[in-house]
């Protein structure tokens, strides 16, 4: 597995620490480097990024303690299980002024009805990246990576992020997320055992190495995929028929955080239209702040993996929290997957 960049963080013994800090734990190349300039210049505080590179990961470290990060920044089917075991504050709305800027349809969410302990980060879809030069078949489907055409035998690659790979197989066998029909998961194992002697890796860094033709294909986010066709023209992104999730990242305030004045700061700076369209100018995914659109690259405007192709609308889904019984199901296919 690609190694991401993590940034050392330096947690100064006791509780006090020197004002002007903010330390932020967030997927990896996600958080666009001109923002934190611009909220370091106005504000005075100097902001840590450290990365990760799955929902689990961060789950663990934070529940761990004694990490020393003051937001995180779940996917929205991960929100209401760091808030059930109490890792997220509950936010006060009256210190958060452009509170009022979230898009209607971004605030009663499922994940976090009435934004009580988040904010939206990012939003997104995960689908097939492929290189048009190798194969110019159909790439609207989870076969491209489930049942590899022969032109992209030993070429594919698969982002080691368990929900989303899952619940394609999932989708693919005819199942719904968070399944707990045996049938249908035994079906998404078997697909996903057979077609792994096909796939050349499971790996991040879909953006480098589609860009680079290292890759022929690859189950990828949409912003990393519309970042590999800007670099290179061959790179197209597909929608799965057979279903694919639909993500919405949000940023909290971690419960045991040390700078939460801050963190509020710095919340309320990312509600900001113009900020808010500086994280999606670096990382390519549509956000959640009405009024930024006006301050998105005129490129993203009609970028066919931000802005969803009508005929692929109707199979996005967002996935929900599982319960325990399906979340052991899809971690024993998982376990046995990385095998």
């Amino acid at each position: 597995m690609k190694k991401l960049l993590i940034t050392t963080l330096l947690v100064a013994a006791g509780p006090a620490l020197a004002e002007g800090e903010l330390n932020l734990f967030n997927w990896g190349n996600y958080t666009s480097p001109e923002l934190l300039k611009k909220f370091e210049a106005e504000h005075g505080v100097k902001v840590t990024v450290t990365d990760y590179d799955s929902n689990d990961t961060a789950l663990a470290k934070i529940e761990a303690g004694g990490h020393g990060f003051d937001l995180v920044v779940p996917s929205a089917n991960y929100v209401p299980i760091f808030v059930e075991k109490g890792l997220l504050a509950e936010l006060d709305h009256a210190r958060l002024k452009n509170i009022g800027n979230i898009a209607p349809e971004w605030v009663d969410v499922p994940w976090d009805m009435g934004r009580t302990h988040t904010i939206p980060w990012q939003w997104g879809s995960t689908g097939v990246a492929v290189n048009t030069s190798v194969y110019s078949g159909d790439i609207n489907t989870s076969m491209i990576f489930l049942d590899p055409p022969p032109e992209l035998v030993g070429k594919v690659n698969v982002v080691p992020e368990m929900n989303d790979i899952v619940n394609l197989a999932i989708f693919a066998a005819g199942g719904e997320a968070c399944t707990e029909d045996t049938e249908v998961l035994k079906k998404a194992r078997d697909m996903l055992m057979a077609a792994k002697p096909s796939w050349l890796s499971m790996d991040y860094g879909a953006t480098e190495k589609l860009s680079n033709n290292d890759w022929a294909a690859s189950v990828n986010w949409n912003g990393s995929s519309m970042r590999a066709r800007l670099a290179n023209p061959d790179v197209a992104y597909g929608y799965p028929k057979e279903g694919y999730p639909l993500f919405m990242d949000s940023v909290g305030i971690v419960t045991d955080a040390r700078n939460v004045d801050n963190a509020y700061l710095f919340l309320d700076f990312i509600m900001e239209p113009e900020n808010a369209a500086m994280i999606s100018a670096f990382a390519r995914y549509a956000n959640g702040i009405a009024g930024s659109e006006e301050f998105m690259p005129e490129d993203m405007k009609t970028a066919p993996e931000v802005v969803i192709p009508e005929e692929h609308m109707a199979a996005g889904r967002f996935l929900p929290t599982c319960g325990p019984k399906a979340r052991d199901y899809m971690t024993a296919i998982w376990t046995e997957l990385q095998k």
